[in-house]
């Protein structure tokens, strides 16, 4: 790349990054989006979507097929675009700057859409039930397991709220925690037992998981015996659910360069960081909702923000 500096230069590709971009390219401002991977973020891996307000197919929709037109938009409104691994970043002028293993990139303003990752149960062939079985997202899945029996790996905070949600559609949840109790406050312990539906295995992990298209088998691992159970799905359901919450990582590249809780970044409600310049939207960002709704909500706040901030300045 050139010296060209941008209006807005976006790092992330993902619903956040993609509405910001529709949002600054419609506001007639430089936009250039730096994304690594595929558009989409974790979206992108998705196979079923049906609460993405005035989607196409209300039946259900890939994430692919709810990002495409974000990034034709994108294009439609001249963001440009560079395909690069950001490795470090300097915000400490008034021209801001990440860095690439391809080069540099320069911007007036600056919008971190990163996302969150999902930490992995850490099991066997767990790739390969993604979105056949084995889900991170109660609010995005827990209809497609109404009347099931749903497995939740986790024994935190929000393993037992997550839990809580899905037992309004689940036949029985089993918490699963490889420590010997769960590390919850004790009023959230008074509502899990409260649930009939909900179970708890203690000392439990999960060592592999199983099926033939669907996930229909888990192998538990006891953490002090090492003897392993294995649990197959009922025969008339002929699969089940289990769902992930051991925790999310955000990249630590902004840790010391802006105000950080829990590993997230911390943002007003205008998704200004304690830079100026630098704001952040979607998953990354401090938020009481990861949704590919929010996120976008998000991303198109940001823009406007860039857009106001660039005007201040001129």
């Amino acid at each position: 790349m050139d010296n060209k500096i941008y209006d807005v230069v976006i790092l992330g590709a993902g619903p956040a990054g993609l509405a910001a971009g529709l949002y600054a390219g419609r506001s007639r401002l430089s936009v250039l989006i730096l994304e690594k991977g595929i558009d989409g973020g974790q979206i992108a891996v998705t196979h079923d979507i049906e609460n993405y307000p005035g989607q196409s197919k209300v039946d259900g929709m890939t994430g692919q097929e709810l990002v495409a037109p974000m990034t034709e938009q994108c294009k439609k409104f001249g963001c440009e675009r560079v395909s690069d691994t950001i490795t470090a970043c300097d915000f400490s002028g008034p021209v801001k700057k990440f860095v690439g293993s391809k080069g540099e990139y320069l911007g007036k303003t600056v919008i971190v859409c990163t996302g969150a990752m999902t930490r992995s149960i850490g099991c066997k062939n767990e790739a390969k039930y993604v979105g056949k079985g084995i889900s991170y997202c109660a609010v995005c899945d827990a209809n497609f397991f109404e009347d099931f029996e749903i497995y939740v790996v986790g024994g935190n905070g929000i393993a037992a709220e997550e839990s809580l949600y899905l037992a309004g559609y689940a036949r029985k949840v089993t918490m699963i925690h490889k420590g010997p109790a769960l590390t919850v406050s004790p009023m959230l312990k008074e509502r899990l037992d409260a649930e009939p539906k909900i179970h708890v295995l203690c000392n439990e992990e999960v060592e592999d998981v199983g099926g033939d298209e669907l996930l229909s088998e888990i192998v538990l691992k006891n953490t002090k015996t090492g003897e392993e159970t294995v649990l197959h799905a009922d025969a008339e359901d002929g699969f089940f659910g289990l769902f992930g919450f051991t925790g999310k990582k955000t990249t630590g590249m902004f840790d010391g360069v802006l105000d950080m809780e829990g590993g997230y970044i911390k943002t007003d409600e205008c998704m200004r960081t304690n830079v100026p310049g630098v704001f952040a939207a979607g998953d990354v960002r401090v938020t009481p909702l990861r949704q590919v709704v929010t996120a976008c909500a998000d991303g198109a706040i940001a823009a406007m923000q860039c857009y106001k901030y660039i005007s201040a300045q001129k």
